[in-house]
């Protein structure tokens, strides 16, 4: 968009969505773009449903610590993503945005604290984790979605089917509290898993679709409809 476009935009609809994703690997069947895929389709529907302007997306998150080297994976510490967020926020607050819509499908806790953290002059900021939503009674083999699992595949499986090699799934199954330490950043990803963990081998477009629906109607009524009625 040219700088005019944006100004016009922006005097009728000061909001601005920013996708954030991440350059991470999520097992030898996903690409390491999974989250970004996911969450630049749902910034690209809501933008274009709600006429609310969507920021170039941030490909890059803080990333699960491993115990082996994978190709192509990349991440940003937690203050350097912190830093980089706020000098892009102010950036924009001063072009006139008043509310940033923070989208993010990595459930990582530095990462999420690195978004919760972001600091403006005024602007509202609202962090969306899209795996916040329950969708616990749309899949089969975890309560919930995990790195690379049933949850993650089934959306790329969905949303971009030719980036996905299902003959390369590989399940890795952790204890629940295992759970809990990994998404903390308190456990790496052991050696002798694949890089993903959960349940890939059960995942299909079908359960995709269901939980893209699912993903896409919560967001949408608890942050864009909401402000609606706000207003």
């Amino acid at each position: 968009m040219r700088p005019a476009e944006i100004t016009a935009a922006l005097a009728t609809e000061p909001r601005l969505i920013v996708p954030i994703g991440t350059c991470e690997d999520h097992g030898p069947h996903l690409p390491l773009g999974a989250d970004t895929i996911i969450v630049e389709q749902l910034a690209d529907d809501l933008s274009a449903e709600f006429g609310v302007l969507r920021a170039p997306t941030l490909e890059f998150g803080v990333n699960f610590a491993t115990g082996r080297h994978v190709a192509g994976n990349a991440t940003l510490r937690k203050k350097t993503l912190h830093r980089a967020l706020n000098d892009l926020l102010d950036s924009w607050e001063s072009n006139g945005v008043r509310e940033f819509i923070l989208l993010t499908a990595h459930e990582h806790d530095p990462h999420l604290e690195a978004l919760a953290t972001v600091i403006t002059s005024g602007a509202r900021v609202r962090v969306v984790n899209l795996f916040d939503v329950d969708v616990s009674d749309l899949v089969q083999g975890e309560p919930g979605p995990i790195h690379g699992g049933e949850v993650d595949t089934s959306l790329l499986l969905f949303l971009a089917p030719d980036v996905v090699r299902m003959d390369l799934a590989h399940d890795y199954t952790m204890a629940t509290r295992e759970r809990q330490r990994y998404r903390r950043g308190w456990l790496r990803v052991p050696v002798d898993c694949h890089g993903s963990v959960g349940q890939p081998s059960l995942a299909s477009s079908e359960k995709g679709r269901l939980l893209y629906a699912r993903i896409h109607g919560r967001v949408k009524e608890r942050v864009f409809m909401s402000a609606v009625a706000e207003d």
